[in-house]
């Protein structure tokens, strides 16, 4: 749950001796936090330092023991290796453990609405559990699920499917990886809009194919121009992923923009699209979504995802999909059955009733989009009154990406020369204790990601430590 607090105006100043939070000055409190997680982690998760220190401490053990021991290969798999940590999940570890340790921060990195799930979701789990509903269930979900997904899938989407073109898994994230590790060989290209969402171009590298990152502008409300798109194109381009509305930027793509990309997609035979649609429900008119499945002859070439986590505040549930047709989908069928098999029966059951709230998630739906707009408002009127900035108003999700780059260049005393969007989110998080997510780890290093899941009273308290973080700072350029 996120922080909220009331004195924003003077906040406590905490030194660490890690370079994720820069120097400190003599005259700020300087805590020593017992935890050995916390050695060096600059953006790096609490888990992944553990790993670091155990396999350090395996080898000092290796090296102490008698010399006709065998040492043990602790070496990766080059493929595990070329895969970057995830910084979004690395900030949300960091910022918790600083929680922990009794620092006031608030956190704005992770995409995790701040809602619970709604009771009549949560207590169909419970019936679940109470009815004896937990044994396995079939590996690409319950025909119940199924069925009901179809049938969401043609009321509002304007797409149709049977339940062999659909599987059910542990989450829409591992429905996108397996659909890449299902489409991709290795040589392939997979082509990325970037702002784009951590975890694509890992899930590339994965499969041994190569990202092929596109980069938008915030002038264009970083929607993919077409043209760049067509000329990017080769023999090897196999999966192009589209996320709309999207994450980081809350841009959402107009029809006719999907039209023209569906024409490219339908010159090139090899083509697939991705379509990440999670945040389908929360979208602020007059933007509205399209499945790009339902554009004239791209079924045949869709594998649509969604899920349960964003719109129906269902995180914790671990429930999503893919839809498409059927030999790609019994592909991610195959992985999944040989990985973690199916999803838990008992979120299963809570997704029926998520299903079952009518058109959109009916009115528990439109009630927290209704918030989230509020919020999103606020800061859009709040930070573009600040100087030096640029934004690009939301119309979808519940993220905002800000162009700070003016800032960058400038050296701040006590703690030093802001950089880029790393340095800036160090910054923030030393001066205001704030953690938010340095736009690198998207692609676009201009920026820095707010997730505006959290209360408006927290957002109005982060706001006002972030500008008086700034507030002494001039913009190195004018805007």
């Amino acid at each position: 749950m996120a922080i909220s607090l009331h004195n924003s105006t003077n906040i406590p100043r905490v030194g660490f001796a890690s370079p994720f939070l820069g120097s400190n000055s003599a005259s700020k409190v300087s805590i020593s936090v017992s935890l050995n997680s916390f050695s060096n982690l600059s953006f790096k998760s609490v888990e992944t330092s553990r790993q670091q220190l155990y396999r350090i401490s395996a080898m000092s053990k290796a090296e102490s023991s008698s010399s006709n021991q065998v040492k043990v290969d602790i070496s990766l798999s080059p493929r595990v290796n070329s895969v970057k940590p995830s910084k979004t999940v690395a900030i949300t570890d960091h910022a918790t453990a600083l929680a922990q340790a009794g620092v006031p921060v608030i956190r704005l990195a992770a995409g995790e609405p701040d809602f619970d799930t709604p009771a009549i979701i949560a207590e169909a789990g419970i019936n679940a559990i109470r009815e004896g509903y937990t044994r396995y269930s079939p590996n690409a979900g319950t025909l119940e699920l199924l069925t009901a997904i179809c049938h969401k899938l043609k009321e509002e989407n304007g797409i149709s499917y049977t339940p062999d073109q659909i599987v059910v898994s542990n989450g829409a994230k591992q429905s996108i990886l397996q659909a890449v590790l299902a489409v991709c060989s290795p040589g392939d290209e997979v082509i990325i809009p970037a702002p784009y969402w951590v975890s694509y171009p890992e899930m590339a590298r994965l499969a041994d194919a190569t990202p092929v990152i596109l980069p938008t502008l915030i002038s264009d409300n970083f929607l993919l121009d077409p043209e760049l798109l067509e000329s990017n194109i080769t023999e090897k381009s196999r999966l192009l992923i589209l996320c709309s509305p999207s994450n980081p930027t809350g841009s959402v793509y107009p029809k006719k923009l999907l039209e023209k990309i569906a024409e490219i997609v339908a010159k090139n035979p090899r083509l697939l699209v991705l379509s990440d649609e999670i945040y389908e429900h929360i979208i602020y008119a007059p933007a509205t979504h399209t499945s790009f499945a339902s554009l004239p002859g791209m079924w045949e070439r869709t594998l649509t995802v969604n899920g349960f986590s964003k719109a129906f505040a269902m995180t914790g549930w671990r429930l999503g999909y893919i839809a498409g047709p059927k030999n790609f989908i019994a592909a991610c069928n195959k992985i999944q059955s040989q990985s973690t098999s199916g999803a838990s029966s008992i979120a299963q059951k809570a997704g029926v009733a998520a299903l079952g709230l009518g058109y959109a998630g009916g009115e528990v739906v439109s009630s927290m989009v209704k918030a989230f707009r509020e919020r999103r408002d606020f800061l859009v009127k709040s930070f573009g009154e600040l100087e030096g900035v640029k934004i690009s108003e939301p119309q979808g999700a519940f993220y905002l990406f800000i162009d700070f780059s003016s800032y960058y260049g400038l050296e701040v005393e006590g703690f030093g020369k802001i950089e880029n969007s790393e340095s800036l989110c160090r910054y923030l998080l030393d001066e205001g204790q704030v953690a938010l997510v340095p736009g690198d780890a998207f692609g676009d290093d201009s920026c820095i990601r707010i997730s505006y899941a959290a209360s408006l009273t927290t957002l109005q308290a982060s706001f006002e430590r972030i500008k008086k973080a700034l507030i002494s700072l001039r913009p190195a350029v004018s805007v």
